[in-house]
């Protein structure tokens, strides 16, 4: 790799987020859900390339991280990038479903514990 594309690496998530540094909100995590919205409202403004090829890996339902990994930038350039588009109505965002307390299954528990005690 030379200097000036390990520059243009440095510079691009920079560039990308209008040099925007934290996300505008907090909505998202690593594994909150995205949806491109579809149709998308009529008075959006238009997407920029980027975002535009966020909307077109979102028209099913990703997760943040792999949405990240899938377009090869940093999760946090990719969280920036989604505010705009929640807040310019053009992906919804679905939080992870929370996970209901439960007592553990103590049978389940000490099976597991003689299974690891043969090996």
């Amino acid at each position: 790799m030379t200097d000036s594309e390990a520059a243009g690496r440095l510079v691009r998530p920079f560039a990308l987020t209008g040099g925007r540094t934290r996300p505008s909100r907090a909505d998202f995590t690593l594994i909150t859900t995205v949806t491109a919205v579809d149709p998308p409202p009529e008075r959006a403004p238009r997407p920029q390339p980027e975002q535009s090829r966020i909307l077109r890996r979102c028209a099913r339902p990703v997760a943040v991280a792999e949405l990240a990994a899938l377009l090869d930038l940093p999760v946090s350039v990719v969280v920036i990038m989604l505010c705009d588009l929640l807040e310019a109505g053009l992906i919804t965002a679905h939080p992870p479903h929370p996970v209901s307390p439960r007592t553990p299954d103590l049978d389940l528990l000490q099976k597991v514990r003689e299974g690891l005690g043969r090996l």
